[in-house]
């Protein structure tokens, strides 16, 4: 390392300590917006515990020539839930809706689900959890997705481009997603595509501190290089060699820098007949407002002209509000579907669910429209 002030190397071991992956320290002002902070997103609120397996019944959407939602998927169904691969039921499903989609034409695609239920460490939206259990497992839900793709010949050779919110991202998929079948689809992030697809003044918008902490990544590199502090670019796979025909961005924006969702509109305008699926990007909060646009104008121009366009094909969405429990389910090209969680007691004392279809829509309905939705069906049946 080359000579450093005293001052300049608590920065860099700071930065060290602040950027290290999975770890437990809460990010200061020098880094970028991290990702990686284990903050609990929720609090535990309602029916933490695992208990007796609940007995449950079906929806009747199946009845109606609809999906029937997933099995395990409600937070009465703890037991349940832990002893299936409830996320393998999300993946067949989106799977079937990005092909019928892409067959209609569309090319701005959403995918939305709770990706900590299911296994031994199912956690649903009353669980505490933090933000790099919902980035890792949407990570590893994305890397068994696109294999599912490559039957397909448009589809193989690299055409299949995982593209990741951040280089570190990125490197640790590679390093833990080894075989073969993984190494078919191209691996990548929003900048690198974004750079690669837009270029010029135009292209990437990158976040608050990101130049400083790349400075310190080359500062503490020396004679070596860059250290590295912000991912290995050997990660990157060469965008030359083949032009995507699948785009599946693994949460962007979300527990991230507001400038992802910037940077995929770009992305999408420079290639706007690839077809670009996000993946958990919770673009409800970029289209409701989540973020004022006196703070956020770049963020708050994209949303009419872009997020708004969005196809979700494959979009649950568990509701907990007013003592009333459902879901908003829609697989495409179906119609949007509510769902209320009827839990009662069953003969043995355990709790019984059944899934009760109280409205198919065309059109997606407000939050406000679920919710009284749901409380309509609680309340008729009492």
């Amino acid at each position: 390392m080359k000579n450093l002030s005293a001052s300049s190397l608590l920065i860099s071991c700071s930065a060290v300590l602040l950027l290290t992956p999975r770890n437990s320290i809460v990010a200061s002002a020098f880094a970028p917006s991290p990702r990686r902070s284990t903050a609990a997103t929720r609090a535990s609120g309602f029916g933490g515990g695992g208990g007796p397996r609940p007995k449950m019944r079906s929806s009747g959407g199946s009845r109606l020539g609809l999906s029937p939602l997933p099995r395990g998927i409600s937070p009465f169904e703890k037991s349940l839930s832990k002893g299936i691969d409830i996320q393998a039921q999300f993946r067949q499903g989106a799977k079937r809706a990005i092909d019928a989609a892409v067959r209609d034409g569309a090319r701005r695609i959403e995918i939305e689900f709770p990706p900590l239920l299911g296994g031994s460490q199912s956690k649903s939206q009353f669980d505490d959890f933090d933000n790099i259990q919902e980035l890792d497992r949407n990570k590893d839900w994305t890397m068994l997705l696109a294999p599912m793709f490559l039957g397909d010949g448009d589809y193989q050779g690299g055409k299949t481009w995982l593209i990741f919110p951040d280089l570190k991202e990125c490197e640790i998929a590679k390093k833990e997603w080894m075989g073969q079948r993984y190494r078919e689809a191209t691996f990548t992030t929003i900048e690198a595509v974004t750079n690669d697809s837009v270029g010029g003044e135009a292209s990437y918008d990158a976040p608050w501190g990101s130049s400083l902490m790349s400075g310190l990544s080359k500062m503490m590199g020396g004679d070596d290089g860059d250290a590295g502090l912000l991912g290995d670019q050997a990660a990157l796979d060469d965008l030359t060699s083949s032009s995507p025909t699948l785009w599946l961005v693994i949460q962007p924006g979300n527990g991230g820098p507001v400038e992802d969702w910037v940077n995929c509109e770009k992305m999408a305008a420079a290639r706007p007949d690839t077809p670009m699926v996000i993946i958990n990007g919770a673009l409800d909060k970029v289209r409701g407002g989540f973020y004022p646009a006196v703070f956020f104008p770049k963020l708050a121009a994209t949303v009419d002209r872009f997020y708004k366009k969005f196809e979700s094909a494959f979009y649950l969405k568990p509701f907990s509000d007013k003592g009333v429990y459902g879901w908003l389910y829609r697989v495409y090209p179906e119609p949007w579907q509510v769902v209320w969680e009827d839990v009662g007691r069953g003969k043995d004392g355990n709790a019984e669910v059944e899934y009760v279809p109280v409205a198919v829509l065309e059109k997606r309905p407000s939050y406000a429209e679920v919710v009284s939705m749901l409380v309509n069906a609680s309340q008729r049946k009492k």
